[in-house]
């Protein structure tokens, strides 16, 4: 064996115990799967109202489209002007609907136009609350025969809905860790936050005014504006661990 042959068998000798080693693996930890809760919760406050929101308006009847509008146009240019007589500013007020209908009667089956009926109803909003009651007289005495209201609001509700946003979240954080205990576990962070709408005050229902008229002409109803409530319900999902 030359000196060349022998080097080189040396060479692979050594080069083998290296080639034959196996690469140690890298322990590695699995994530544990997150555990949520979701809870609904709700704030609400309670504040005195400083607007008063109603709608009035007119119904006429006649034998002819034109005679039924003509009667309506003039019977709302009066309730109109009772409005601003009452001190309802021009911004307060806006018409909410204008229609006109053909009228029928039945009889031995068939079908006979008696008339039309034309309607026009304006949207009031109050801001001296006190006054309710007199505009509702001053409505019916100016011929409006058709009310629905009032319905009372706050005119800027962002402070008091705010304050019912935190009572909820402070509701919720609660009621999270109350579950959290209960299964054993903490309340850790809140992971998501969505506000479902507002809760309120619901709406008054309509009047039935030809049945009262004779009632309400004499003197001013009372009006009592009570309290209203202003509320949120959010939905909050929490992390626990």
């Amino acid at each position: 064996m030359t000196k060349l042959a022998a080097a080189a068998t040396l060479a692979c000798l050594l080069a083998a115990p290296a080639l034959a080693q196996v690469p140690t693996a890298v322990p590695t930890t699995v994530p544990t799967a997150a555990t949520f809760l979701t809870v609904v919760a709700e704030g609400e406050v309670t504040r005195i109202p400083d607007v008063a929101e109603l709608s009035g308006g007119v119904v006429t009847t006649a034998p002819t489209a034109a005679a039924a509008m003509a009667a309506n146009a003039r019977a709302m240019t009066a309730v109109v002007a009772a409005l601003r007589a009452a001190g309802v500013a021009e911004r307060d007020i806006q018409t909410r609907g204008l229609g006109l209908q053909a009228t029928y009667s039945y009889e031995e089956r068939q079908q006979r136009l008696t008339g039309y009926q034309a309607t026009n109803t304006v949207a009031l909003r109050l801001r001296d609350i006190a006054k309710a009651g007199t505009l509702l007289d001053a409505l019916v005495k100016a011929g409006a025969n058709q009310i629905s209201g009032p319905s009372f609001r706050l005119d800027k509700p962002e402070a008091a809905l705010d304050e019912a946003r935190v009572q909820a979240v402070t509701t919720a954080r609660a009621r999270a860790t109350l579950y959290a205990q209960a299964a054993g576990m903490a309340r850790k962070r809140i992971e998501s936050t969505s506000e479902a709408g507002e809760l309120g005050t619901p709406d008054p229902q309509p009047m039935p005014m030809r049945a009262a008229k004779a009632e309400m002409a004499d003197a001013a109803p009372p009006v009592a504006p009570g309290e209203v409530n202003l509320g949120v319900r959010l939905t909050v999902r929490f992390e626990l661990q």
